[in-house]
């Protein structure tokens, strides 16, 4: 019985042996590039694995879709099968959308925002300007800690539509870098 499967689907499994290589492969050169980037950038050690985990999401979710093709399945099955998620997922993502924007900002300050944790910054807000020091930066929010000791969480999407003026580079003492160990 099992003799049989592999005979049947020889050529297929050696085909997926290398597909799962090539995405092994990539997958371990992407995540060597995003922790050099995220070193050099001196970014916070959990924002790059959770741009590692990221990755590891999509690469999965592609080697899925070749798996798919490698075992005979036609363009047009994928095609019913994804429309009818991506419908699914659309209502139920239409109804968490800012949720989805914050992650999406999260993404993009990871390798383009020129603050770090420990840095003081004045967001120019016309309704409610916040002068703060950048506490932690997660995937949905900022913390920033205000100069009377509160605690405001900054939703991502914010940050990056509103002015920010960088007030002071590491604000707190003794920060020099992005693990927040020094925070208290």
């Amino acid at each position: 019985m099992f003799a049989n499967f592999l005979e049947s689907y020889e050529k297929e499994l050696i085909i997926t042996g290398f597909v799962i290589l090539a995405l092994c492969i990539l997958g371990f050169i992407t995540t060597i590039l995003i922790k050099k980037i995220g070193k050099k950038s001196g970014i916070n050690e959990a924002r790059i694995r959770l741009m590692v985990r990221y990755l590891t999401v999509s690469l999965f979710i592609l080697a899925i879709l070749i798996e798919a093709f490698v075992f005979g399945a036609k363009f047009e099955d994928i095609a019913v099968i994804f429309s009818s998620v991506f419908a699914i997922l659309g209502i139920a993502l239409f109804a968490i959308w800012s949720i989805l924007s914050n992650v999406t900002s999260g993404i993009i300050m990871f390798f383009n925002f020129p603050y770090k944790v420990g840095d003081k910054i004045e967001i120019h807000d016309k309704d409610f300007p916040i002068t703060a020091i950048i506490e932690d930066i997660r995937a949905f929010q900022l913390h920033l800690r205000l100069e009377n000791g509160d605690l405001v969480t900054y939703p991502n999407n914010l940050m990056l539509q509103k002015a920010v003026t960088l007030v002071e580079k590491d604000a707190i003492e003794g920060t020099g870098n992005d693990d927040g160990s020094d925070i208290v």
